[in-house]
């Protein structure tokens, strides 16, 4: 079976278990970000950083906006937490933010687990 993607996400996770590595887990979300954009940058790896994306409604865009944490090779969404362990409702906002942007993968990566980065590949 053939994961979409592969070799993007394999990059991301290596980058992401690098930045967990080094700072392991206890910092505040936007601690990874910082991190994790530095990261992101050394490896030649093309994201941008809370990028607003807009939301369509029928044939409305509306105002409210997406601000995803990054977007990386223009075709992923990654998402970070920093918390005990990843939820339901995690997953459902990365839906949602698939849904809005009509992309097909996104990545929710979670710092807060003790011993180990959490990570999740969602499929829209």
């Amino acid at each position: 079976m053939m994961l979409i993607f592969e070799k993007e996400v394999f990059s991301i996770i290596g980058a992401s278990i690098e930045v967990h590595r080094i700072l392991g887990h206890g910092f505040l979300e936007a601690v990874y970000q910082e991190a994790l954009d530095v990261e992101l940058r050394l490896r030649d790896i093309p994201s941008a950083a809370q990028r607003p994306m807009a939301i369509g409604y029928k044939s409305v865009t509306l105002t409210k906006m997406y601000v995803p944490d990054f977007i990386c090779f223009e075709k992923i969404i990654v998402e970070l937490k920093a918390q005990e362990s990843l939820q339901k409702r995690d997953d459902c906002q990365i839906l949602n933010y698939l849904k809005a942007s009509k992309m097909r993968l996104g990545l929710l990566i979670n710092f807060g687990s003790i011993n180990k980065l959490e990570w999740r590949r969602i499929i829209y």
